[in-house]
């Protein structure tokens, strides 16, 4: 073979072995490269699964803190849980009013958040203080101190509001008035949202803590199922604001809730320290309790339809009246309550934040727990004046009649005839009739 030839054949073999040791090292770099992404991405994965084991943990350890906090406070009688609504209350205001008051404490506007806390005070003194005149006239209109207060409340309180309007309207400073007039709108969008109707839970809780439990826990058992039931057979969504939400979900969580406000209707129906209205609020859950009941707590006979009655062979059944009324709370907070948190959400995307604050680990700010709360709140205050209230004469509401009617000397008149119709009807004798009589 001559020279040139077996020169070329060499020179070709060393090509071709160049060429598959480079093809060799770029296969090894793209599998290097390959378990370098795959590992990258496992580092990723288990990054993002320790952080939401992390974020469940917390979650779930505070979840556990709320529920015995809250379980210790509704040992502790009815004065603590009233405390525990007005604290919320004011955090959830904080939180809102937070929203659009930064660009206002930026630009040093003078008096701006001191007007909003001065209308949450004035807002929380009127609704308050009718929530505790309505369920405690017995003892305020006695009272040489709170008598003249309650009388003239709603003056008074008109009075606090039109100052602070003046303040806002004194403090108007040219350049940024879109911006005050605008702290002054979300103040008052707060003020109705939340203080007002905080005020209608808190009115719940005087008129018995059954009236509070049994919302807040079919709240708590709604917002449960329904991820329960979204995880499990989630398809399709609900709602555009809230992308995660599940029609499944949705309705699954309105059945369960249903069925669960069943069982705590009857655990809670049964102590009277939760179905009794407050009339002391320096009860405990150790303190003995009783009163008239609702007749919806007073078990009723209720014939059954032909077919159902043929079917389980009885044609009556007893059963309690609340239970039905606990069909339509549940149904409410199963069906519309979840609103609240989607408008919650509308608000967050509004202003682009995640969450409404960082009060409770792993939950947010007290807004992002409390905003299906209020709206159900609200809605049970309302069912049960409408539907369940017993609106009845008693020492109270006449005692505030006279009080606030009644002339001193009209009074005593009014006094003199009752000691004469109790000794007319044989309730005192004749020496303790003229004894009062003389001291009147």
């Amino acid at each position: 073979m001559p020279v040139k030839e077996l020169k070329d054949l060499q020179e070709k073999a060393v090509t071709e072995s160049v060429t598959k040791l480079e093809k060799a090292e770029e296969k090894a770099e793209e599998k290097a490269e390959e378990m370098e992404e795959e590992q990258k991405e496992v580092n990723e994965k288990s990054a993002e699964y320790n952080k939401k084991k992390q974020n469940f943990i917390v979650r779930t350890t505070w979840t556990l803190v709320m529920v015995l906090g809250m379980f210790s406070i509704l040992f502790l009688g009815p004065i603590w849980v009233i405390g525990l609504v007005i604290v919320l209350q004011i955090l959830t205001f904080k939180e809102i009013i937070a929203l659009s008051s930064r660009p206002a404490r930026e630009k040093e506007l003078p008096m701006n958040r001191t007007l909003s806390w001065y209308f949450l005070l004035t807002s929380s003194y009127y609704l308050d203080g009718e929530s505790f005149i309505h369920h405690f006239k017995h003892f305020i209109f006695v009272d040489k101190f709170l008598s003249p207060l309650a009388t003239n409340h709603r003056f008074i309180s008109y009075c606090l509001y039109v100052l602070g309007f003046v303040f806002f309207v004194a403090t108007l400073k040219p350049g940024y008035y879109k911006m005050q007039f605008t702290q002054l709108c979300v103040t008052h969008m707060a003020l109705i949202i939340v203080v007002f109707q905080a005020h209608l839970i808190i009115s719940n809780i005087l008129t018995g803590l059954f009236w509070f439990l049994l919302p807040v826990g079919l709240v708590i058992i709604n917002d449960i199922f329904a991820y329960i039931c979204g995880i499990a057979f989630g398809r399709t969504q609900l709602i555009a604001i809230s992308p995660k939400k599940t029609v499944e979900g949705f309705v699954g969580a309105w059945g369960f809730t249903i069925l669960s406000g069943f069982l705590l209707t009857r655990i809670l129906g049964e102590y009277n320290f939760l179905v009794c209205p407050v009339e002391d609020l320096s009860i405990s859950v150790f303190s003995s309790t009783v009163c008239e009941h609702n007749p919806v707590f007073i078990p009723q006979s209720y014939r059954l339809p032909p077919v159902l009655g043929d079917l389980i062979s009885q044609d009556f059944i007893v059963l309690k009246p609340i239970y039905f009324h606990a069909i339509v709370l549940a149904t409410f907070a199963s069906l519309i309550a979840p609103f609240g948190g989607f408008f919650a959400s509308g608000v967050k995307r509004t202003f682009n934040i995640k969450d409404f604050g960082d009060t409770i680990p792993g939950h947010g700010g007290i807004t992002d727990r409390m905003d299906c709360q209020f709206l159900m709140g609200s809605f049970s205050y309302l069912y049960y004046e409408t539907f369940i209230s017993t609106h009845r004469v008693t020492v109270g509401s006449v005692l505030q009649m006279a009080v606030s009617n009644l002339s001193t000397a009209q009074i005593i008149q009014l006094v003199n005839a009752l000691q004469l119709f109790l000794h007319n009807t044989g309730v005192i004798d004749a020496e303790t009739y003229a004894s009062l009589s003389e001291t009147l």
